[in-house]
């Protein structure tokens, strides 16, 4: 068993409330369930900044491959995104025997 980890740092565009900044993210949490509906997304961290917010998404599967392209395909789609300018990507990797 392998469970992927993906931390996203983002910065929201013109954003200058908390009730703006939810409702960006919320959409971008939505798209990345519905379309990859096996994995498990939330805003992690940077949840009383206006424009940052850190998005987790946890992957498990029974190969290191496929976790890693689920972690690579909602990377890509949130760097496309172009109202959201993706800082950093972080993933890890972790096995039944961490």
């Amino acid at each position: 068993m392998y469970v992927g980890a993906l931390t996203l740092d983002i910065l929201l565009g013109d954003v200058r409330s908390l009730k703006q900044k939810r409702s960006a993210v919320r959409p971008l949490i939505a798209e990345l369930q519905r379309r990859y509906p096996s994995i498990a997304v939330a805003e992690t961290g940077h949840l009383d900044l206006h424009r940052r917010a850190e998005i987790g998404v946890a992957v498990v599967s029974a190969s290191a491959g496929n976790c890693k392209e689920l972690m690579d395909a909602c990377e890509r789609m949130v760097a496309f995104r172009p109202e959201i300018e993706l800082l950093s990507a972080k993933q890890r990797l972790y096995t039944d025997e961490d």
